[in-house]
């Protein structure tokens, strides 16, 4: 029997987001998941030091998150293939942040979906705005 639920959002300045969760009915943890296609601005930049600054920016964007369904904790999932990053070729990022839930709630409430996607928009816009980076497209074409 699955008991998984994942609600997609739509998008949001070129990334796509959406949250769910694995047992909806024992609810534990939320995983937001947001993805995109990356146009990296030059070659010479550190793009492993970029994606792990990325990562604690994240984290601390998640912490200061006060909404009282969830606590301050979260795994912060970045996944960007640095071995490939080039110049006029585009790689794929997936963005997976786990949150740990206070107390149990309906995921598909209005509430809880406007303050995720409140969460996810302060993510790609404080998160994910290092332009060196994060050129955010639709498509990989």
């Amino acid at each position: 029997m699955k008991t998984g639920k994942y609600i997609q959002l739509g998008e949001y300045n070129n990334v796509k987001i959406g949250y769910g969760t694995v047992d909806f009915k024992n609810l534990k943890t939320i995983y937001l998941k947001l993805n995109s296609w990356l146009l990296p601005m030059n070659e010479t930049e550190d793009f492993e030091l970029i994606i792990f600054r990325t990562r604690r920016v994240i984290k601390e964007i998640v912490s200061k998150f006060n909404d009282k369904n969830f606590k301050s904790i979260c795994i912060v999932d970045l996944d960007v293939r640095t071995k490939g990053l080039k110049m006029n070729k585009k790689s794929f990022m997936n963005l997976e942040v786990t949150l740990y839930v206070e107390n149990q709630f309906d995921i598909k409430s209005k509430e809880i979906k406007d303050s995720l996607k409140n969460l996810m928009k302060l993510i790609v816009d404080v998160g994910l705005s290092d332009k060196k980076l994060f050129n955010f497209n639709k498509t990989k074409k």
